[in-house]
């Protein structure tokens, strides 16, 4: 019975996921700095991020900030969320950081952070 009742959570969770009913991507300003994490059409496409070998390749001639540098000005907008994943991606004209993160409350965020200047892009 317990199963049963797993599957049909779980089907009813994939079916709210597909419709769009539910949200997976969470939107927050913090009270603190006023800045806004990252909505859906702020983020860039995975096609458009560089390889670990570009990303090393744009720091080493100091075209962009070290990630380890945009990570710390995350923290600054999310301070208690534990950073999953950094990736150097392409938005327009400019390259980004495009990190996902982890809250205390279970729900990942995405915080875009400018890769020349090291300022957290508000929506």
């Amino acid at each position: 019975m317990r199963i049963l009742l797993a599957l049909v959570l779980i089907g009813l969770t994939v079916a709210g996921f597909a419709t769009g009913s539910i949200d997976t991507f969470a939107e927050e300003t913090t009270a603190g700095t006023g800045a806004i994490v990252a909505p859906l059409a702020a983020i860039p496409r995975s096609e458009t991020c560089l390889s670990p070998a570009d990303l090393r390749e744009a720091v080493a001639d100091k075209r962009v900030i070290a990630p380890v540098a945009a990570i710390r000005a995350a923290r600054q907008v999310i301070p208690r969320a534990e950073i999953q994943r950094a990736r150097l991606c392409r938005n327009d004209e400019t390259l980004v950081y495009l990190l996902t993160a982890l809250r205390r409350d279970g729900q990942f965020v995405h915080v875009v952070v400018d890769a020349t200047t090291g300022q957290v892009s508000g929506p």
